[in-house]
């Protein structure tokens, strides 16, 4: 398939992802519901959070390398089987341990999913293409984010709080099946496969040293970190201000629409304001938000914050996907969207550790603090990244080419050609 051709299966691989997408976050909030019910305390939120995060954290490199040198289609189905089993599971354990270990199986199903789309969109897109198709994805995950957790607040409350969020995960395990009926002819059988051969991989460390790579990989962290943690702890916080679970779903959703309001009109805010301004101003901005939710404000103000929160954060996962793919190397994209995966799951469980530890010395409203002491440093990393020109500007002439990065291939090939073909005084004159 010609990069920027026909796109009917971008928009298969948005329904998928939205079906796949809506089951993880159905069963986000009601497996801490369950959880609640079984008798964990904040920190133990914290740890079955954590560990949804804690396979894919060594499984997302050898899945990129896999899929740097293979086809990416694969790992979808085997990603909703996963997702399903480990959402169905979850509503069937009995301890809190078993849930923690089915967590961590929905946490894989869902980067085994995500590599596998996020590699075909970056394959089968042409780089003019790249920010606008990387927006349209997200917004499958954005829809999925809208409809789960209305869904999990429609199912969860009343006295049975262990019963109904037992069905909740079940029903998102069924939801996840859908996925299926929209995964084909995604990825085109002819698309051609890496260059290199595998024992020319090019190095993690190289990877990881190229200019714009670290910056979008933490970016994205902060911003996955922001939302994840508005899942697993906004129950939480309904539960210590007496906010009914089906409200907690609607706020969790309003969040999720305001996500989709910014990548539809994410390409004009591109044209108006440039990468490197629009990264900075939404993470300075979702900072102050995240801040704003440890307030005792009411549910009103709440939403509000909310709806500004999720416009902001929008615009972080698209743009650093985008970054990490046109800094890195050719024949290792699909490597450094698993090694923004890594950071990202690396985030996922770090921050909700983290947050169980800081909620329990300092009440369930601090994690949101620390977020926006995230999307502070994220937004200076933006900041950074437009002063060098390394969020998608043209690269200066006059700077010293990096030592750790490749060549710019056809570009620096051309002039060097253009160079080698320029005639000599003598031959000038001569003619």
């Amino acid at each position: 398939m010609r990069p920027g051709g026909n796109r009917g299966w971008l928009l298969r691989l948005v329904i998928a992802f939205s079906f796949a997408q809506g089951a993880v976050s159905m069963a986000r909030p009601a497996v801490s519901y369950r959880a609640l019910a079984l008798g964990a305390d904040e920190r133990a939120i914290g740890v079955i959070a954590g560990v949804y995060a804690l396979l894919p954290l060594f499984a997302a490199v050898p899945l990129g390398r896999r899929t740097d040198h293979g086809r990416c289609a694969p790992l979808l189905p085997v990603g909703v089987v996963l997702i399903a089993g480990g959402c169905a599971l979850s509503g069937t354990a009995n301890s809190l341990a078993a849930m923690a270990a089915w967590s961590g199986v929905m946490g894989l199903g869902h980067l085994s999913f995500v590599i596998g789309s996020q590699s075909i969109v970056a394959r089968q897109s042409a780089p003019q293409d790249q920010d606008r198709n990387f927006g349209h994805f997200t917004i499958g995950a954005s829809l999925g984010q809208l409809v789960g957790p209305i869904a999990a607040g429609a199912l969860i409350g009343g006295p049975d709080m262990a019963g109904t969020s037992a069905l909740a995960l079940l029903v998102a395990g069924a939801v996840a099946a859908v996925s299926f009926v929209s995964l084909w002819r995604i990825e085109h059988r002819a698309q051609p496969k890496s260059r290199t051969g595998r024992g020319d991989r090019v190095p993690v460390h190289r990877i990881l040293r190229t200019r714009g790579v670290p910056a979008g990989i933490f970016i994205s962290l902060a911003v996955l970190s922001a939302t994840d943690i508005l899942t697993a702890y906004l129950p939480v916080v309904g539960e210590h201000r007496g906010i009914a679970p089906s409200v907690i779903g609607l706020l969790l959703s309003l969040r999720a629409a305001a996500t989709i309001a910014c990548r539809l009109v994410m390409t004009p805010m591109l044209r108006l304001l440039g990468r490197a301004a629009l990264l900075t101003t939404t993470c300075l901005l979702g900072a102050l938000l995240c801040a704003g939710i440890a307030l005792p404000v009411p549910v009103w103000g709440l939403a509000v914050m909310l709806a500004l929160l999720g416009f902001c954060l929008g615009v972080g996962q698209p743009l650093s996907m985008t970054t990490v793919v046109q800094a890195a190397p050719d024949d290792a994209r699909s490597t450094a969207l698993a090694l923004r995966l890594t950071g990202n799951r690396l985030g996922q469980v770090a921050a909700p550790a983290t947050a169980g530890l800081v909620a329990g010395v300092a009440g369930v409203a601090a994690p949101f603090v620390m977020l926006g002491a995230l999307l502070l440093i994220a937004s200076g990393l933006g900041l950074r990244q437009g002063r060098t020109g390394a969020a998608g500007s043209e690269p200066d002439p006059d700077q010293e080419p990096d030592p750790e990065r490749e060549p710019e291939s056809e570009r620096e090939r051309t002039l060097t050609e253009r160079r080698g073909r320029t005639p000599s005084a003598p031959e000038r004159e001569r003619h």
